[in-house]
This record gives structure tokens, C-alpha cells and sequence, in this order.
């Protein structure tokens, strides 16, 4: 499992969506909303802006450290 596939069925449960529908919003299908709640794929990030959409949630991308670290300059 990871936080991709938690955040997605968490989300979808707490609206009362069942996966079929999620998907049918999200313009694709149940089995691949099955794989992605399982963690057996993780979507592209159209794909998840698609399902976040779907889920009236906003979709944040963000890069942190772990150890407190700036980011690498270029």
C-alpha cells in the first residue's frame, strides 16, 4: 500500500462514491481505480488531477526533505 492508494479510497469512502462511479467520473476504468486503491499501479498525474477532480479535491504535488534540507540548486 502507499499514500496514493490510501488518500484515493479514503477520499472516494468518505464521499460515498463507489469505484465504478469514481472512475466513470475520472474518465477511466473501474479495475484501473481497483489497481490504483490496492497499490498496484500508481496513475500519471493527469490521471490523478482527473480523479482529484472527480473527488471535488485539489491535487498538491510537492517535493520535500526528510532531514530538513533545502532544495538542490541549480
Amino acid at each position: 500500500m502507499n499514500d496514493t492508494a490510501d488518500l484515493v479510497r479514503r477520499w472516494r469512502h468518505q464521499r460515498g462514491m463507489s469505484q465504478a462511479r469514481l472512475a466513470e467520473l475520472a474518465g477511466t476504468g473501474q479495475a484501473a481505480i481497483s489497481r490504483i486503491e490496492s497499490g498496484r499501479d500508481l496513475p500519471t498525474l493527469v490521471l490523478l488531477d482527473r480523479i482529484a477532480s472527480a473527488l471535488d479535491c485539489q491535487l498538491t504535488v510537492a517535493f520535500t526533505s526528510h532531514s530538513g534540507q533545502t532544495p538542490p540548486t541549480t
